[in-house]
Formats: structure tokens, sequence, C-alpha cells
């Protein structure tokens, strides 16, 4: 493991890389107990605050965990895809906010990463997923539920049709999907947009993932997108009409 001390880079940042690296690579281990603070600082020739800096960060991540007592230590750490989630979904959403990525090209992501899966879905899905894709459906019908509620229970629909697939790297692929653009699209879109519309739309899918019909719930997501997409130009053009006529009777 190796840093540049000539580097701008904070050293703390350059040590957190090394070790990640080390572990990404296989050369440390799950379990494996990491060399001691001071091992640390004097194989990287630094202080042992930044070494603890450097192991923080780590932690942050769940790449490593840290026990106390005679046995105790800095151990690299199982990451579940839990954790993985978490960190996919915060990474996703920093990204499409921090870099202006259109209406367009995040609805198309979104809908064809949960086309890929949607086959997957209708054939390994069980019970529980159904039910819970029944149960969101019931509530996005309630009248008097607040946006924000609605929009949970869209996050909570397509998440169950994504776990649907069994496939738990497809989920953590599709977190960033479902759970950082769906919010998204959904504040743009919100205003204009027929509940009722999109519980038949819903609706559409759940049935033909309770058939087993893979091909009717892509057609359906797909009819989804086409309705999403419509609903965010007409956002668009009336944003656009109200920018024209404010700067129209602008002194």
């Amino acid at each position: 493991m190796k840093i540049d001390p000539n580097s701008s880079a904070d050293l703390s940042v350059q040590i957190a890389a090394a070790i990640r690296d080390a572990i990404v690579s296989g050369k440390l281990i799950v379990d494996e107990r990491l060399p001691s603070e001071a091992e640390l600082a004097d194989h990287f020739d630094v202080s042992r605050s930044t070494v603890r800096e450097a192991l923080k960060r780590l932690a942050a991540q769940s790449l490593i965990r840290t026990q106390r007592g005679a046995f105790g230590g800095a151990f690299v750490n199982r990451l579940s895809y839990e954790d993985a989630y978490r960190g996919h979904i915060t990474t996703s959403t920093l990204l499409l906010g921090m870099n202006n990525v259109s209406f367009d090209t995040a609805c198309e992501a979104r809908f064809a990463l949960e086309r890929a899966c949607a086959r997957l879905s209708a054939a390994r899905r069980d019970a529980d997923h159904l039910a819970t894709m029944r149960a969101e459906i019931v509530r996005q019908a309630q009248p008097g539920l607040s946006d924000e509620a609605f929009c949970a229970s869209d996050v909570a629909f397509h998440r169950a049709l994504v776990d649907g697939a069994d496939n738990p790297v497809m989920s953590y692929q599709l977190a960033g999907a479902v759970e950082a653009m769906q919010p998204l699209m959904n504040m743009i879109t919100f205003t204009a947009r027929d509940r009722a519309e999109i519980v038949r739309l819903h609706a559409l899918i759940a049935d033909a993932e309770e058939t087993r019909d893979g091909e009717a719930v892509v057609a359906a997501l797909s009819e989804l997108e086409t309705y999403t997409k419509a609903l965010a130009q007409s956002v668009f053009a009336a944003r656009a009409k109200s920018q024209s006529a404010s700067d129209g009777t602008a002194p």
C-alpha cells in the first residue's frame, strides 16, 4: 500500500484509498485485522492522527469495523447489500442533482433499467412482493393522501417490483434508479399527474406480475414511461409560458 506524499490530495484520503484498494483487490480479506495505527503510521510515514482520520473514512463507508479489547483493532468488514444500497442511493442523488441531468435522460435510464428486471420479477416474485404492490396501489388511491406520501408509496411499489427479481446485485444496481431518480422525477411531475392514471398503470403492472406475464410488465412500464415524459413536457411548457409572460411584463 502506497501514497504520494507530494500529491496535493489529503494524506488521510490517500491512505483510505490505498487500504480500500487493498480490500477490493483481495490483498486484505474479510475479517482480517488491519495493522495497528502505529504500524500504519510507520508504513505511510504519517502521524497517527492522519491514520485515525483515514480509518474513520473507511468505517463511514462500512469497509472496516473496530473492536475494543485485547483482541481488538480495525477489521475488514463484510459490506452488506443494505449498506451498499444506502451509499448507492446517496451517490446517485448527488450525481443527478449536481450535474444537471436532463429529465428525459433520467427517465430513459430509470425505465430502461426497470424493464431489464421486469421479466425476472414476473417469473420470480413471491407473494410478499405482490402483496406490497397491491397494498401500495390501495394506498395511492386514498383521497387526501399527501404528495409526499404518494411519492413514497410510488417508490415502495417499484422497489417491490425490482426486488421481485430476486437478484441482490440487480436490486443494488437499480437502487439509484428507483430511490434516487424516481423521487427527483416525481418532484417535477407531481403537479401535473393524474393519480388515477398512475394507479391504473400500477394495477396493470401488478396484474401482469400476478399472472407472471413478463412481456405485459414490460409493456405497462413502457406505457408509464410515455405518460411520465408527457407529464414532464407539459410541466416544462407551462413553466416556459409563465416565464415568457413574466419577461414580457417586466419593467
